[in-house]
């Protein structure tokens, strides 16, 4: 079999298209390539999905604990505290054994019956578990750069008659991101490689459609070698956070283009080694 014939019946693999079984044997390095490179995909869906939700509801939490009234700064300051205070590998397991417990049959709302099944899915079930995670350390730096919004940046706001939301949109809004990308991008990264913890927790993979990691594992299980599956998985992140530092270093640039070139601040990426 070609490496061409391989990709095309593996590569969509963890998506459920192409071969359904494993190859049991004569493991070749397009093999581990392709598959491993098949479960980036669900990586992906992840990361994408739970840094895009997760920015908007970090920043409704930010705001929320800079507020004076403590109906919405405690409850904001307690969920940041238990879920950066808790390690994710855990928050997967105690959210996976919740959501078993739920009835199979559903639950009743006003007589309308709300399926659970489909909540201990991984899509599902992991996404949110990551969703509110990344949540809370994103909050955690927004709010940082909240409280560092220059006073003359506030006091030239209201000199303009600005206030309320407009305030908010045109001034301390984007100062807020332009000082709080640098540390939100290595939170973007880490979230990334967090994902790979997914199918190490308690939920399962469907049909052995894991990601890339869950297909790492399959190789070094099997070739007794986890010199190879290892780092070619290692090498897709590594490609993964060389994009992500573009991306996000676009994006820096357009918040600071207000600024005189020498002052624009640039983007250090420090890799998080124990979080």
């Amino acid at each position: 079999m070609s490496c061409v014939d391989i990709i095309a019946d593996y590569g969509l693999r963890s998506l459920g298209i192409g071969e359904r079984l494993l190859p049991r044997s004569d493991f070749t390095l397009c093999h581990q390539f392709t598959l491993i490179g098949s479960g980036l995909i669900w990586n992906l869906y992840f990361g994408v999905l739970a840094l895009a939700f997760g920015f908007f509801m970090a920043t409704g939490l930010a705001l929320a604990k800079a507020a004076e009234n403590p109906l919405l700064r405690k409850p904001a300051e307690w969920f940041i505290f238990v879920f950066r205070g808790s390690p994710l590998f855990i928050q997967f397991f105690l959210a996976y054994e919740a959501l078993v417990l739920l009835p199979k049959a559903g639950i009743d709302v006003f007589g309308i019956t709300i399926h659970t099944a489909w909540t201990t899915k991984a899509w599902a079930g992991a996404l949110f578990v990551l969703f509110l995670n990344t949540s809370a350390y994103a909050a955690e730096i927004f709010y940082g750069a909240l409280r560092s919004v220059p006073k003359g940046d506030l006091e030239a706001a209201d000199a303009y008659g600005f206030t309320g939301w407009k305030k908010f949109r045109k001034v301390v809004w984007p100062t807020m991101l332009r000082l709080a990308w640098p540390a939100y991008t290595n939170e973007a990264i880490f979230l990334f490689h967090a994902t790979t913890l997914v199918y190490f927790s308690g939920f399962p993979a469907f049909q052995q459609r894991g990601d890339a990691l869950y297909y790492a594992k399959f190789f070094a299980d099997k070739t007794f070698n986890p010199f190879i599956p290892y780092p070619i998985a290692a090498f897709y992140f590594v490609c993964l956070t060389l994009a992500l530092i573009a991306v996000f270093g676009v994006i820096n640039r357009r918040l600071n283009r207000h600024l005189p070139g020498a002052s624009r601040p640039k983007l250090k990426v420090r890799p998080q080694i124990i979080r």
